[in-house]
């Protein structure tokens, strides 16, 4: 490997300190300090790809519930067991198509058949993410990624419709995975790489209150459109993304950051051209001077990974990072997904899980300048796992109680989740900050891989729901001990660079 000094920022001396150049890094800080409009169009533009990922996310909770049902004859009670009834002694309170469950057949069916599709789908998310993440910071760049991301998450969606059975309908949510899996981890690079430091972290909020927005949405769609096939959403939540990612396409910029880092310096001055507020152009034309290379390392379609697990500094930090999200995780997708086994009226209770995360986004906007990543990600962990865990000991003495609890846990694992992906983008280097996000997301999808078939199992002993999820989460948020404190730091741009700014900070993070 070449000198380990980093790229644009000399090693100071007492002689050359005061003719030292600025970096890159300063430089584009000095282009886009400043928040002007033109910023903000963008990061809200980017952003914008929460919403219809939000939806995609917790679709499900709708199409796929086990829907009410009434008995038609004397020899049928409410309490008895729907598998166990002649088929002529009961009827759904709603037309057979409103749900999977009830148009295929499947109330007898096993927990692993009826969580086999949102499992499915999060395996697709997985997988998705390891497949196609490094491809922001090495071939397609953020914006495209974003843009194919959705396309194919949209077009998935609107397939989906035409699925005459469980196996089908599993294999396409599987689809729809894989395209959304790197949708959120673009859409919060790209935002944040087109703002200077001073609003990295509010920018990068915009896509939390996206996300809130689609999954507030969702009930409201699936109420507009209660009594009607369950493909009617699909279709209202498909057809949307399909425009927008035409509007990513033709009006969103690529990060300069990843154009200057790929060695594409006219291209990085143009968007920069485009963005910078007035009274930059001046700024602009030091670039023209500006001698700068590329990362040392040799960046292909899939080397991101392989440099992160290489430095064993970037890799102790990802798998703590991957952790700590394992636990949120758990608990972020296995809450909502868990609702339909409480007594509460579905549509209100996804409406209140989802009007959670508005104050959790609140909370990180107003207060992430201010929180400590660490102690603020342990605090919150700490008090989703004991609300989960007393959600389970309470829910048999009051529902209320219950659902306020279900709702506590499920705002701290938004706020740590939240905090988490500010903290990661803190971490990491711009070189491989999108891959870096993005493992730490595919983490996240992991835990959520195994709520489906444990909410099915936890219909009958909430304790293996709601139980564990309480635990893995507390367990997980312990290792955030280990990881450095990133408030206020400057972000880099290589590998060298963050390596060189960690040793003369003095952070534990070198190996």
């Amino acid at each position: 490997m070449a000198d380990s000094t980093p790229l644009l920022l000399s090693r100071p001396d007492s002689s050359n300190e005061s003719k030292q150049p600025p970096s890159l890094d300063e430089t584009i800080e000095r282009c886009i300090g400043e928040f002007g409009l033109a910023q903000l169009l963008q990061a809200i533009l980017v952003s914008f790809a929460w919403v219809f990922d939000a939806q995609q996310t917790f679709i499900s909770v709708f199409t796929d519930a086990e829907p009410k049902w009434h008995c038609t004859s004397d020899s049928c009670t409410s309490v008895s067991d729907i598998c166990h009834l002649p088929q002529n002694s009961w009827a759904w309170d709603s037309p057979n198509d409103t749900s999977i469950i009830s148009e295929w057949g499947l109330q007898c069916a096993s927990s692993i058949i009826k969580g086999l599709p949102a499992s499915s789908f999060f395996t697709g998310c997985l997988i998705g993410g390891l497949m196609l993440a490094t491809l922001a910071d090495s071939l397609l760049g953020r914006k495209n990624l974003l843009f194919l991301s959705c396309l194919m998450m949209s077009f998935s969606g609107l397939f989906t419709i035409f699925s005459n059975n469980i196996w089908i309908y599993s294999a396409l949510k599987f689809v729809n995975g894989v395209g959304r899996a790197t949708i959120g981890t673009c859409a919060l690079v790209l935002s944040t790489e087109l703002v200077g430091k001073r609003w990295r972290s509010q920018v990068g909020v915009i896509g939390f209150f996206c996300f809130t927005l689609g999954f507030l949405t969702l009930p409201a769609f699936a109420y507009i459109n209660r009594g009607s096939s369950w493909r009617t959403l699909y279709l209202w939540t498909s057809v949307p993304t399909i425009f927008y990612s035409i509007l990513v396409h033709f009006f969103v910029r690529e990060s300069p950051r990843w154009l200057f880092v790929r060695g594409r310096k006219e291209e990085a001055v143009t968007t920069l051209k485009s963005i910078a507020t007035a009274g930059s152009s001046g700024i602009l034309m030091s670039f023209s001077n500006l001698e700068f290379g590329k990362e040392s390392w040799n960046v292909d379609t899939y080397s991101a990974i392989k440099i992160l697990l290489k430095k064993k500094w970037a890799c102790r930090r990802l798998l703590i990072v991957m952790a700590v999200v394992f636990g949120i995780g758990m608990v972020y997708y296995g809450m909502p997904l868990g609702l339909g086994n409480l007594s509460f009226n579905l549509y209100l209770s996804v409406t209140f899980n989802a009007l959670s995360e508005l104050p959790a986004s609140l909370v990180t906007f107003f207060l992430v300048d201010k929180l400590n990543r660490k102690d603020s990600l342990l605090v919150f962990t700490t008090l989703s796992g004991v609300c989960s865990i007393l959600s389970v000991v309470t829910g048999e003495t009051s529902a209320n109680l219950q659902m306020g609890l279900e709702l506590v846990s499920f705002f701290c694992a938004c706020t740590a989740f939240n905090i988490s992906l500010i903290h990661t983008l803190e971490l990491f280097p711009t070189c491989v900050r999108n891959s870096a996000i993005s493992m730490a997301r595919q983490s996240l999808v992991f835990g959520g891989m195994f709520s489906p078939v444990l909410v099915a199992v936890g219909s009958k002993n909430r304790f293996l729901s709601y139980g564990i999820f309480g635990m893995v989460i507390g367990i997980c948020g312990l290792f955030v001990i280990c990881l450095p404190e990133t408030r206020g730091r400057t972000i880099c741009d290589t590998m060298d660079e963050e390596e060189y700014n960690s040793a003369n900070n003095d952070l534990p993070v070198l190996g």
